[in-house]
């Protein structure tokens, strides 16, 4: 058993944390909002995000950082890819000397264009062996009824993956290990922005042909983009690739497929993040995801017309046009 720190009290991280509960951890959440953390530890519900779930009585919430940081072993940060380094700046004092960072953002940050991981490890002043992050097809509100699914638990260093996967490894929940760390965070953030495009096809009414193709050549995209940076091509044929890209791209649980079917029936970008109560990582992320595919010379169509209507105001009926009327060419590269 470890003591566990869950740095974020939102959908995820309270999932998150009911699995790393299960799996036999002590558990403290931090957040800041007082309502859901008296709401978790007198009813053991977090009633903003996942009402009528009962969470374990063992879970404990707070509003202190040192009280929820003090002697973790491992600490999790469950919060959105844009806050990531100033939290954890803020923490990173407070972290003990050999405890695993994990990082469940999936996203690039702004300005640097760098992975999670690279943000956590660079922030706080560690080695990239102690920086896990967590990814795959784990919609947290089916986690949080303890429905089956499967995920990646990827470090560097296989023993701090297989750490990790031990602390989270459930009778519903079942983590593999991958030391392809570049793989599974672009494979994560990636799919966000397909997700995006895929909930915009089907905002604007169109079926499941055009679906399967925004998937499908949204599959090619991340992948051309990982091998590019120095990923493993098979890691995206797997739950941080494919699996994750699925579940995002058709699920109605999906907050970024959610943004996209907003934005393809007519809402602004402003509008949909007022009707929004949760973070959509594709509508900051998609901008660096670019950057660093261009940086790369990497070809991604469906990423640049995200960025078109979330960042430069086009409208969602020309991502249709642009893409269609692209210069023919072989499906498969070599």
């Amino acid at each position: 058993m470890s003591r566990v720190a869950v740095m974020g009290s939102g959908s995820w991280g309270t999932a998150f944390s009911q699995v790393l509960t299960d799996a036999g951890n002590e558990v403290v959440v931090w957040g800041k909002d007082p309502d859901v953390a008296e709401s978790i530890n007198t009813r053991h519900e977090n009633p903003t995000y996942h009402p009528g779930i009962s969470l374990p009585e063992s879970i404990r919430a707070t509003l202190d950082v040192d009280e929820a940081l003090g002697q973790a072993e491992i600490v999790v940060l469950a919060l959105p890819a844009q806050v990531v380094r100033e939290n954890l700046a803020e923490w990173r004092h407070r972290l003990t000397w050999d405890c695993l960072l994990v990082s469940l953002a999936k996203g690039i940050e702004l300005g640097s264009k760098l992975r999670m991981s690279e943000v956590v490890a660079q922030t706080a002043g560690v080695p990239a062996e102690r920086v896990a992050v967590v990814s795959g097809p784990n919609l947290a509100r089916e986690i949080a009824e303890r429905q089956p699914a499967a995920t990646v638990a990827a470090c560097l260093s296989e023993t701090n993956a297989r750490r990790l996967q031990q602390a989270c490894a459930t009778s519903y929940f079942r983590p593999y290990t991958n030391t392809d760390v570049i793989g599974v965070e672009i494979g994560g953030a990636v799919k966000n922005v397909i997700a995006l495009a895929n909930g915009m096809a089907s905002g604007m009414g169109f079926g499941e042909n055009a679906q399967a193709s925004l998937m499908t050549r949204g599959l090619a995209e991340m992948t051309r983009l990982g091998v590019a940076l120095g990923a493993n091509p098979m890691t995206f044929l797997g739950l941080a690739g494919v699996g994750d890209l699925i579940a995002t791209c058709q699920s109605p649980l999906s907050r970024n497929r959610t943004f996209g079917e907003h934005l393809g029936r007519g809402l602004s970008v402003e509008e949909t993040i007022a009707v929004s109560k949760q973070t959509c990582e594709a509508v900051k992320s998609c901008r660096p995801i670019l950057e660093l595919a261009q940086g790369a010379s990497v070809d991604m169509p469906i990423g640049e017309q995200v960025v078109e209507v979330v960042w430069n105001g086009a409208a969602t009926s020309t991502i249709v046009e642009r893409l269609m009327s692209r210069v023919p060419r072989p499906e498969i590269r070599t």
